[in-house]
C-alpha cells in the first residue's frame, strides 16, 4: 500500500512525495478550471449587454468604481473562506463564487478594451501567462519559502487601496505609475501564494489554493490590461 493510501490529510509539507504531488496537480487543475470558467462567464457578459451596460452605470458616477470594489472585496473574503471550509461542497461554492465576482467586475474593463483598445485583451493575456508561467516555475524549481513576503504584501495592500479610495474620493488620476507598482505587487502575490501552496496548506485544500492563485493571476492580469490600455 502507498504511502498517500496511509496518509491522513494535514500540512503539504509534511506529506509524503506522492500525496504533494496530488496536491499540486488538483490545485492547478482547479486553477485552469476557474480561468476557463472565468473566460466563459466574462464572454456571456459582454455579449449579453452586461458589460456596457456597467461601464455606462460606472462612467456617470465617481464614486462607481468605488461601490464595485467594495463590493467585490465583501465577495471575495465571503468566498474565500467558504473555499477554505472543510467540506468539498462548499469550498467549489466558494471558488464559483469568486470567479463570477471577478467577471463582473471585469467586465466594463474587458467591454472597454474590446471595442476601443483592438488587440490589446490578447497581448495582456499573453505577458499574463508568460509571468505567470515564469514564477509558478521558479518556485516549484527551486520550491524557495517565500513567507518573508506576507508582512509586505499586507502592507503594500493596505496602502494600495488607500491610494484607490482616496482617488476615488477626491478625483485624481493614480496613473500608469501606480499600474507598474501594482503588476510588481500581483508579482510578489504570485511568488507568496505559489509557495503557501507548496509549503502551508492541507492536503485537502487545493480549491482554497487554486482560488488564492486565481485572485493573484487575475490582480496582474487586471493592471497589466491597464498598462496596454494606457499606451494609445
Amino acid at each position: 500500500m502507498s504511502s498517500f493510501e496511509n496518509y491522513v490529510e494535514g500540512n503539504v509539507a509534511d506529506a509524503p512525495l506522492d500525496a504533494r504531488l496530488t496536491f499540486i496537480r488538483k490545485t492547478y487543475a482547479h486553477l485552469v478550471a476557474a480561468v476557463v470558467a472565468f473566460v466563459a462567464v466574462s464572454g456571456f457578459f459582454y455579449s449579453s449587454g452586461v458589460a456596457e451596460r456597467m461601464l455606462e452605470m460606472i462612467s456617470g458616477s465617481r464614486f462607481g468604481w468605488l461601490m464595485m470594489l467594495g463590493g467585490f472585496m465583501l465577495l471575495g473574503w465571503l468566498a474565500g473562506a467558504m473555499a477554505s471550509m472543510r467540506g468539498t461542497s462548499i469550498s467549489y461554492v466558494g471558488l464559483g463564487l469568486y470567479t463570477v465576482a471577478e467577471a463582473l467586475i471585469f467586465s466594463p474593463m474587458i467591454f472597454l478594451a474590446a471595442q476601443a483598445y483592438p488587440g490589446v485583451l490578447t497581448q495582456a493575456t499573453g505577458v499574463t501567462l508568460l509571468v505567470f508561467g515564469a514564477l509558478t516555475f521558479y518556485v516549484l524549481f527551486t520550491r524557495r519559502d517565500f513567507s518573508f513576503l506576507r508582512t509586505a504584501l499586507f502592507v503594500g495592500g493596505i496602502a494600495a487601496l488607500g491610494l484607490i479610495v482616496a482617488g476615488a474620493i477626491f478625483g485624481f488620476n493614480l496613473g500608469l505609475w501606480f499600474s507598474f507598482l501594482m503588476v510588481i505587487f500581483a508579482a510578489g502575490a504570485i511568488l507568496y501564494t505559489t509557495s503557501q501552496v507548496l509549503h502551508q496548506y492541507r492536503t485537502d485544500q487545493y480549491v482554497a489554493a487554486a482560488l488564492a492563485l486565481f485572485a493573484a493571476v487575475a490582480l496582474l492580469f487586471w493592471y497589466v490590461l491597464r498598462i496596454f490600455m494606457s499606451r494609445d
